[in-house]
């Protein structure tokens, strides 16, 4: 059986650049408007569960939302421009140690996925760290003000409950952690 696609009016509209900044940038395409990363930059996002069967999840303030939210480890991958072609497992690697303080001993890529694709157009690298062994205290660098939070797989759904009662912003891949539970 073969697939007909037809792609809408707006698929072959040049792409416009309204406004670039240093990390954004916001596009035009037909009547669409969206938001790509400046520069070719990627993000990585990773999923660590330790030996005990406990995942590493962060915690920051993000200006969008007005709030903390909680979030898997993630980071930007060729953000300076000294590492524009830097591989996506290195800086997993690197981000999960910045913002967590825990060192994988593998990486695991997982695939792409996109987050917000009718908005944005980024998309991330999933990775799972293996091995996990604590080196530091994790929090971030410079002024990112991360706070570690290590939870018990069993125990994430009514986390993640408590956490919403007090205010906090749950980022969507979060999902991963709930999966099945979901559908039950």
């Amino acid at each position: 059986m073969t697939e007909t696609t037809i792609l809408p009016p707006d698929a072959d509209a040049p792409d416009e650049v309204v406004w670039q900044g240093r990390f954004i940038t916001t596009r035009k395409r037909g009547r669409w408007e969206y938001v790509s990363r400046a520069r070719g930059i990627r993000a990585a996002v990773i999923l660590a569960v330790d030996a005990e069967d406990h995942v590493i999840l962060v915690d920051q303030y993000r200006v969008p939302l007005g709030k903390r939210c909680i979030e898997l480890p993630a980071g930007l991958v060729g953000d300076h421009d000294d590492s524009a072609d830097e591989d996506a497992s290195i800086a997993a690697a690197r981000e999960l140690e910045e913002e967590t303080g825990y060192h994988a001993g593998r990486m695991e890529n997982l695939g792409e996925f996109f987050s917000s694709p009718g908005m944005v157009s980024e998309s991330f690298t999933l990775f799972r760290a293996h091995d996990l062994v604590k080196v530091g205290e994790g929090g971030g660098v410079d002024s990112e003000d991360i706070v570690v939070h290590r939870v018990p797989l069993a125990g994430i759904e009514q986390a993640i409950a408590d956490w919403r009662r007090q205010g906090y912003a749950m980022d969507v891949k979060l999902l991963t952690l709930l999966g099945a539970r979901l559908l039950g």
